[in-house]
């Protein structure tokens, strides 16, 4: 799989690539994050990219050329399953999007910053608008790393052992069991007898149970 993101700065996204899982996925090729600073494709002496917006008011508007000439040079060179603008106002992003998109080829990502992008960009260009959550932050790039952190994972092979993601919160509609490791008494805090048991079928029903009263406790909007 192949992502590209396009960036007022691009620079912000360099480490959550360059470490852990996203830096093996990236080596083992498996996905290829591909970053572009967006003032490589304006035509000003000054490489301006973003400029006052019709009618006033307050903050500056991401210009619709040089992102027309970005996605349109990516395109003439591959096909791309969506062209996803990560703005505040879009849909959330949950478990399912990213399996879908996880099972998918190529993508392009546009980060919004300073006020967004012009209209026109979203109209014509934009195949899908994701959030993150209903807050604002400085730009689009953190939210960038987070959807393509959580699609990374769900390639084949990017984990060491793949049943892991299939048991995540959220993959089944609930959140995840406790989980507990050695050793199994510490300062007189025991993990539940049942896990050191043996007992696959009796540790899975266990699970089961931790996972639904987990998710009626914390999440029970999900249950709904």
């Amino acid at each position: 799989m192949r992502i590209d993101i396009i960036s007022a700065v691009p620079r912000l996204m360099e480490s959550p690539f360059s470490h852990s899982i996203m830096k093996r996925a990236q080596e083992r090729g498996l996905l290829e994050v591909v970053l572009h600073d967006l003032r490589d494709f304006s035509t000003s002496k000054h490489k301006q990219i973003d400029d006052y917006q019709f009618g006033g008011g307050a903050g500056m508007v991401m210009m619709i050329e040089p992102i027309d000439k970005c996605i349109s040079w990516l395109k003439s060179q591959r096909d791309y399953d969506e062209v996803i603008y990560m703005t505040p106002d879009g849909k959330t992003l949950n478990q399912g999007t990213c399996n879908r998109l996880s099972m998918g080829g190529n993508l392009i990502i546009l980060c919004g910053h300073y006020k967004g992008v012009d209209e026109r960009v979203r109209e014509h260009f934009i195949t899908m608008e994701m959030s993150v959550g209903d807050y604002v932050l400085s730009g689009g790039e953190l939210p960038a790393c987070i959807l393509v952190d959580a699609i990374g994972r769900l390639i084949p092979g990017v984990l060491n052992d793949e049943s892991s993601a299939l048991l995540d919160s959220f993959q089944d509609g609930m959140l995840s069991a406790p989980v507990y490791t050695r050793p199994a008494n510490y300062n007189g805090w025991a993990i539940p007898e049942v896990l050191l048991s043996g007992n696959e079928r009796l540790i899975n029903k266990w699970r089961d149970e931790q996972a639904m009263i987990r998710t009626e406790e914390r999440r029970p909007d999900l249950l709904e």
